[in-house]
Protein backbone atom coordinates (compact mmCIF):
# COMPACT_ATOMS: atom_id res chain seq x y z
CA UNK A 1 0.00 0.00 0.00
CA UNK A 2 1.29 3.70 -0.72
CA UNK A 3 2.25 5.56 2.26
CA UNK A 4 0.04 8.70 2.59
CA UNK A 5 2.12 11.85 1.90
CA UNK A 6 2.13 14.51 4.45
CA UNK A 7 0.19 17.93 3.44
CA UNK A 8 1.70 19.72 0.77
CA UNK A 9 3.83 16.86 -0.70
CA UNK A 10 2.16 16.23 -4.19
CA UNK A 11 2.61 17.55 -7.62
CA UNK A 12 0.08 19.69 -8.88
CA UNK A 13 -0.06 19.85 -12.90
CA UNK A 14 -2.23 21.84 -15.18
CA UNK A 15 -1.71 22.46 -19.35
CA UNK A 16 0.13 25.81 -20.89
CA UNK A 17 -0.26 26.17 -24.62
CA UNK A 18 -0.36 29.08 -26.97
CA UNK A 19 -3.22 31.41 -26.95
CA UNK A 20 -6.01 31.17 -23.69
CA UNK A 21 -4.81 28.17 -22.26
CA UNK A 22 -1.01 29.60 -21.12
CA UNK A 23 -2.69 32.95 -19.96
CA UNK A 24 -5.55 31.04 -17.43
CA UNK A 25 -1.92 28.91 -16.63
CA UNK A 26 -0.21 31.99 -15.66
CA UNK A 27 -3.56 33.02 -13.65
CA UNK A 28 -3.66 29.71 -11.71
CA UNK A 29 0.29 29.90 -11.25
CA UNK A 30 0.26 33.27 -9.90
CA UNK A 31 -2.72 32.55 -7.44
CA UNK A 32 -0.86 28.89 -6.42
CA UNK A 33 2.18 30.81 -5.07
CA UNK A 34 -0.20 33.76 -3.31
CA UNK A 35 -2.10 31.15 -1.61
CA UNK A 36 -0.15 27.99 -1.30
CA UNK A 37 3.72 28.70 -1.73
CA UNK A 38 4.86 25.48 -1.08
CA UNK A 39 3.63 23.84 -3.93
CA UNK A 40 4.24 26.32 -6.18
CA UNK A 41 7.57 24.63 -6.66
CA UNK A 42 5.65 21.30 -7.84
CA UNK A 43 3.21 22.93 -10.38
CA UNK A 44 4.03 21.22 -13.70
CA UNK A 45 2.65 23.00 -16.56
CA UNK A 46 2.48 20.09 -19.71
CA UNK A 47 2.98 21.80 -22.74
CA UNK A 48 2.30 20.33 -26.15
CA UNK A 49 4.68 20.42 -28.93
CA UNK A 50 4.51 20.71 -32.66
CA UNK A 51 3.90 17.46 -34.42
CA UNK A 52 1.47 16.41 -37.05
CA UNK A 53 -1.19 16.45 -34.42
CA UNK A 54 -1.01 20.09 -34.72
CA UNK A 55 -1.60 22.48 -38.06
CA UNK A 56 -0.06 25.47 -35.69
CA UNK A 57 2.60 25.68 -33.01
CA UNK A 58 0.98 25.09 -29.56
CA UNK A 59 3.64 26.39 -27.58
CA UNK A 60 3.03 29.25 -24.97
CA UNK A 61 4.77 32.43 -26.05
CA UNK A 62 7.97 33.25 -24.76
CA UNK A 63 6.48 35.66 -22.24
CA UNK A 64 4.02 33.62 -20.68
CA UNK A 65 6.33 30.71 -20.19
CA UNK A 66 9.24 32.87 -18.83
CA UNK A 67 6.44 34.64 -16.54
CA UNK A 68 5.41 30.99 -15.53
CA UNK A 69 9.32 29.96 -14.89
CA UNK A 70 9.94 33.00 -12.50
CA UNK A 71 6.97 31.79 -10.46
CA UNK A 72 8.62 29.25 -9.33
CA UNK A 73 6.62 26.40 -11.86
CA UNK A 74 8.24 24.18 -13.73
CA UNK A 75 7.42 23.38 -18.17
CA UNK A 76 7.94 20.47 -19.04
CA UNK A 77 7.15 19.10 -22.91
CA UNK A 78 4.99 16.66 -23.73
CA UNK A 79 3.88 15.02 -27.42
CA UNK A 80 0.21 14.34 -28.67
CA UNK A 81 0.34 10.82 -30.01
CA UNK A 82 -3.31 10.18 -30.00
CA UNK A 83 -5.46 13.74 -29.84
CA UNK A 84 -3.81 17.28 -30.63
CA UNK A 85 -5.68 20.35 -32.08
CA UNK A 86 -9.24 18.07 -32.60
CA UNK A 87 -9.39 17.62 -29.17
CA UNK A 88 -7.15 19.60 -26.91
CA UNK A 89 -9.55 18.10 -24.07
CA UNK A 90 -7.10 15.34 -24.51
CA UNK A 91 -4.09 17.44 -23.51
CA UNK A 92 -5.24 16.63 -19.67
CA UNK A 93 -4.98 13.09 -20.62
CA UNK A 94 -1.46 12.83 -22.63
CA UNK A 95 0.13 15.42 -20.75
CA UNK A 96 0.15 13.09 -17.36
CA UNK A 97 3.24 11.90 -18.98
CA UNK A 98 5.23 14.85 -17.93
CA UNK A 99 4.70 14.08 -13.92
CA UNK A 100 7.00 12.11 -12.16
CA UNK A 101 5.88 8.30 -12.02
CA UNK A 102 4.96 6.74 -8.88
CA UNK A 103 4.20 10.66 -6.75
CA UNK A 104 1.35 11.52 -6.08
CA UNK A 105 -0.54 14.28 -7.91
CA UNK A 106 -3.65 16.42 -8.54
CA UNK A 107 -4.41 17.89 -12.26
CA UNK A 108 -6.66 21.19 -12.68
CA UNK A 109 -8.13 22.60 -15.48
CA UNK A 110 -5.87 25.66 -16.59
CA UNK A 111 -9.29 28.04 -15.74
CA UNK A 112 -9.12 27.68 -12.03
CA UNK A 113 -8.40 29.92 -9.50
CA UNK A 114 -6.47 28.85 -6.18
CA UNK A 115 -8.02 30.63 -3.45
CA UNK A 116 -7.00 29.06 -0.43
CA UNK A 117 -4.01 26.70 1.19
CA UNK A 118 -4.59 23.85 -1.44
CA UNK A 119 -1.29 22.24 0.57
CA UNK A 120 -3.65 21.61 3.78
CA UNK A 121 -6.65 19.69 1.84
CA UNK A 122 -6.89 15.79 2.47
CA UNK A 123 -6.30 13.87 -0.55
CA UNK A 124 -6.36 10.12 0.26
CA UNK A 125 -4.54 9.16 -3.29
CA UNK A 126 -5.04 6.01 -2.68
CA UNK A 127 -9.13 6.67 -3.45
CA UNK A 128 -8.92 8.70 -6.72
CA UNK A 129 -11.73 10.97 -7.21
CA UNK A 130 -12.87 14.31 -9.49
CA UNK A 131 -14.82 17.44 -9.36
CA UNK A 132 -18.58 16.80 -9.00
CA UNK A 133 -19.22 20.54 -10.56
CA UNK A 134 -21.09 19.60 -13.81
CA UNK A 135 -24.08 19.33 -15.23
CA UNK A 136 -25.91 16.63 -16.74
CA UNK A 137 -24.05 17.12 -20.48
CA UNK A 138 -23.53 12.98 -21.53
CA UNK A 139 -25.28 10.87 -22.36
CA UNK A 140 -27.66 12.85 -24.50
CA UNK A 141 -31.31 11.74 -24.59
CA UNK A 142 -32.34 10.62 -27.96
CA UNK A 143 -35.43 9.72 -29.60
CA UNK A 144 -34.12 5.88 -29.94
CA UNK A 145 -31.67 5.67 -27.35
CA UNK A 146 -31.31 3.22 -24.75
CA UNK A 147 -31.54 4.86 -21.72
CA UNK A 148 -28.78 5.66 -18.72
CA UNK A 149 -28.27 2.13 -16.89
CA UNK A 150 -27.62 0.87 -20.61
CA UNK A 151 -25.36 3.12 -21.61
CA UNK A 152 -23.40 3.84 -18.65
CA UNK A 153 -23.42 -0.09 -17.67
CA UNK A 154 -22.11 -1.22 -21.29
CA UNK A 155 -19.22 0.99 -20.46
CA UNK A 156 -18.26 -1.01 -17.06
CA UNK A 157 -19.00 -3.82 -18.74
CA UNK A 158 -16.50 -3.34 -22.02
CA UNK A 159 -13.33 -2.76 -19.06
CA UNK A 160 -14.42 -5.61 -16.88
CA UNK A 161 -15.67 -3.17 -13.93
CA UNK A 162 -18.42 -3.37 -11.39
CA UNK A 163 -21.95 -1.27 -11.92
CA UNK A 164 -23.68 -1.23 -9.39
CA UNK A 165 -21.62 0.32 -6.46
CA UNK A 166 -20.92 3.16 -8.79
CA UNK A 167 -24.71 4.05 -8.48
CA UNK A 168 -26.08 6.47 -6.36
CA UNK A 169 -29.21 4.96 -5.06
CA UNK A 170 -30.82 8.00 -3.41
CA UNK A 171 -31.11 9.44 -6.57
CA UNK A 172 -34.25 8.44 -9.36
CA UNK A 173 -33.56 5.18 -11.79
CA UNK A 174 -32.69 6.64 -14.94
CA UNK A 175 -31.63 10.35 -13.77
CA UNK A 176 -28.09 11.34 -15.22
CA UNK A 177 -27.26 12.09 -10.82
CA UNK A 178 -27.71 8.36 -10.27
CA UNK A 179 -24.83 7.09 -12.07
CA UNK A 180 -21.14 8.33 -11.33
CA UNK A 181 -20.31 11.43 -13.80
CA UNK A 182 -17.34 14.15 -12.93
CA UNK A 183 -16.00 17.35 -14.65
CA UNK A 184 -12.67 16.25 -15.50
CA UNK A 185 -11.44 20.15 -13.82
CA UNK A 186 -9.56 18.36 -11.00
CA UNK A 187 -8.51 14.86 -10.36
CA UNK A 188 -6.05 12.89 -8.40
CA UNK A 189 -4.37 9.99 -7.66
CA UNK A 190 -1.24 8.34 -6.25
CA UNK A 191 0.73 7.42 -9.31
CA UNK A 192 0.25 9.93 -12.75
CA UNK A 193 2.15 7.48 -14.83
CA UNK A 194 -0.77 4.33 -14.35
CA UNK A 195 -3.62 6.40 -14.21
CA UNK A 196 -2.75 8.29 -17.64
CA UNK A 197 -1.71 5.10 -19.04
CA UNK A 198 -5.37 3.78 -18.52
CA UNK A 199 -7.02 7.33 -18.97
CA UNK A 200 -5.70 7.18 -22.35
CA UNK A 201 -6.43 3.34 -23.30
CA UNK A 202 -9.86 3.51 -21.63
CA UNK A 203 -10.54 7.20 -24.14
CA UNK A 204 -9.28 6.02 -26.95
CA UNK A 205 -10.75 2.71 -26.92
CA UNK A 206 -14.69 4.74 -26.33
CA UNK A 207 -13.89 6.47 -29.32
CA UNK A 208 -12.70 4.05 -31.55
CA UNK A 209 -14.53 1.33 -31.13
CA UNK A 210 -17.33 2.06 -28.52
CA UNK A 211 -20.28 -0.50 -27.73
CA UNK A 212 -23.04 -0.51 -29.73
CA UNK A 213 -25.01 1.23 -27.08
CA UNK A 214 -23.07 4.48 -27.29
CA UNK A 215 -24.15 4.21 -31.46
CA UNK A 216 -25.51 7.24 -31.30
CA UNK A 217 -23.83 9.40 -28.95
CA UNK A 218 -21.68 12.65 -29.31
CA UNK A 219 -18.09 11.33 -27.96
CA UNK A 220 -16.41 14.86 -28.83
CA UNK A 221 -16.05 17.07 -26.29
CA UNK A 222 -17.11 14.87 -23.48
CA UNK A 223 -14.96 11.73 -23.95
CA UNK A 224 -12.82 13.04 -21.19
CA UNK A 225 -15.20 12.93 -18.82
CA UNK A 226 -16.78 9.43 -19.92
CA UNK A 227 -13.27 7.53 -19.59
CA UNK A 228 -12.77 9.61 -16.01
CA UNK A 229 -15.63 7.50 -13.56
CA UNK A 230 -14.53 4.25 -15.36
CA UNK A 231 -10.24 4.79 -14.62
CA UNK A 232 -11.42 5.97 -11.14
CA UNK A 233 -13.81 2.98 -10.24
CA UNK A 234 -10.48 0.89 -12.00
CA UNK A 235 -8.33 2.32 -9.14
CA UNK A 236 -10.78 1.60 -6.81
CA UNK A 237 -11.98 5.28 -6.27
CA UNK A 238 -15.77 7.34 -6.47
CA UNK A 239 -17.37 10.38 -5.36
CA UNK A 240 -14.93 12.75 -3.17
CA UNK A 241 -16.19 13.03 0.48
CA UNK A 242 -17.00 15.83 2.40
CA UNK A 243 -13.38 16.28 3.13
CA UNK A 244 -12.68 17.40 -0.61
CA UNK A 245 -15.56 19.93 -0.24
CA UNK A 246 -12.89 22.51 -0.60
CA UNK A 247 -11.82 22.03 -3.69
CA UNK A 248 -15.01 24.03 -6.32
CA UNK A 249 -15.42 25.83 -2.54
CA UNK A 250 -13.20 27.46 -0.18
CA UNK A 251 -9.57 26.07 -1.61
CA UNK A 252 -10.43 26.12 -5.78
CA UNK A 253 -12.95 27.78 -7.66
CA UNK A 254 -13.02 26.51 -11.66
CA UNK A 255 -14.10 29.90 -13.08
CA UNK A 256 -14.46 28.33 -16.77
CA UNK A 257 -14.87 31.99 -18.27
CA UNK A 258 -14.13 35.65 -17.11
CA UNK A 259 -17.75 36.64 -17.84
CA UNK A 260 -18.69 33.38 -15.95
CA UNK A 261 -16.71 33.83 -13.31
CA UNK A 262 -17.61 37.78 -12.64
CA UNK A 263 -21.53 36.56 -13.10
CA UNK A 264 -21.89 33.88 -10.56
CA UNK A 265 -18.68 33.66 -8.09
CA UNK A 266 -18.41 34.59 -4.74
CA UNK A 267 -17.04 38.35 -3.40
CA UNK A 268 -13.42 36.18 -2.44
CA UNK A 269 -13.16 34.84 -5.57
CA UNK A 270 -13.19 37.99 -7.61
CA UNK A 271 -10.89 39.79 -4.94
CA UNK A 272 -8.46 36.75 -5.48
CA UNK A 273 -8.38 37.03 -9.38
CA UNK A 274 -7.81 40.59 -9.31
CA UNK A 275 -5.24 40.58 -6.34
CA UNK A 276 -3.11 38.23 -8.08
CA UNK A 277 -3.37 39.42 -11.24
CA UNK A 278 -2.64 43.23 -10.50
CA UNK A 279 1.56 43.08 -10.01
CA UNK A 280 3.07 44.90 -13.07
CA UNK A 281 5.45 42.19 -14.14
CA UNK A 282 2.04 40.18 -14.74
CA UNK A 283 -0.22 42.84 -15.82
CA UNK A 284 2.14 43.37 -18.82
CA UNK A 285 2.27 39.78 -19.74
CA UNK A 286 -1.87 39.52 -19.06
CA UNK A 287 -2.84 42.24 -20.82
CA UNK A 288 -1.95 40.46 -23.64
CA UNK A 289 -5.03 38.44 -23.50
CA UNK A 290 -7.95 40.55 -24.30
CA UNK A 291 -10.56 39.01 -22.09
CA UNK A 292 -8.26 39.78 -19.63
CA UNK A 293 -7.42 43.03 -20.61
CA UNK A 294 -10.61 44.06 -20.97
CA UNK A 295 -12.54 42.33 -18.02
CA UNK A 296 -9.52 42.77 -15.14
CA UNK A 297 -7.58 45.54 -16.27
CA UNK A 298 -10.78 47.61 -17.91
CA UNK A 299 -13.41 47.17 -15.15
CA UNK A 300 -16.23 45.28 -17.39
CA UNK A 301 -15.94 42.24 -15.45
CA UNK A 302 -17.58 44.62 -12.74
CA UNK A 303 -20.28 45.61 -15.03
CA UNK A 304 -20.96 42.25 -15.74
CA UNK A 305 -21.61 41.41 -12.15
CA UNK A 306 -23.13 44.53 -11.45
CA UNK A 307 -26.59 42.74 -13.57
CA UNK A 308 -26.67 39.77 -11.30
CA UNK A 309 -28.01 38.70 -8.07
CA UNK A 310 -25.90 35.90 -7.00
CA UNK A 311 -28.75 34.85 -4.81
CA UNK A 312 -30.81 34.41 -7.96
CA UNK A 313 -28.87 33.55 -10.74
CA UNK A 314 -30.31 32.58 -13.56
CA UNK A 315 -30.80 28.51 -14.92
CA UNK A 316 -29.43 26.61 -16.37
CA UNK A 317 -26.28 28.20 -17.47
CA UNK A 318 -27.16 29.14 -21.06
CA UNK A 319 -29.68 31.29 -19.58
CA UNK A 320 -27.10 33.26 -18.18
CA UNK A 321 -24.37 33.31 -20.81
CA UNK A 322 -27.64 34.70 -22.89
CA UNK A 323 -28.31 37.34 -20.62
CA UNK A 324 -24.06 38.32 -20.55
CA UNK A 325 -24.64 38.47 -24.24
CA UNK A 326 -27.32 40.47 -24.37
CA UNK A 327 -25.71 42.88 -22.49
CA UNK A 328 -22.40 42.88 -24.94
CA UNK A 329 -20.20 41.68 -22.15
CA UNK A 330 -19.47 38.01 -23.36
CA UNK A 331 -16.00 37.00 -24.18
CA UNK A 332 -13.99 33.70 -24.21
Amino acid sequence: MARKPQSGQFNVMIVGQGGRVGYEALVFAASLAAHAPELIKRLFIAEPQPGPLWPDDPRMSAEVRTALTDLGATVVPFENRAFGNAYPNGNKIEGLSVLPEGEPFVFFDSDTLVTGDLAAVPFDFARPSASMRREGTWPEEELYWPGYTAIWKSLYDRFGLEFESTLDTSQPDEYWQRYMYFNAGWFFHEDPKAFGERFLSYATEIENDPPEELAIQPMRPWLDQIALPLVIQSFGGGRPGPELAGLDGDVTCHWRMLPLLYARESDRVVQVLEEVTAPNRLKKVLKGYDPIKRMVYQGRGQKVRALFDRDDLPRPERKLRNQIKKNGFWMR
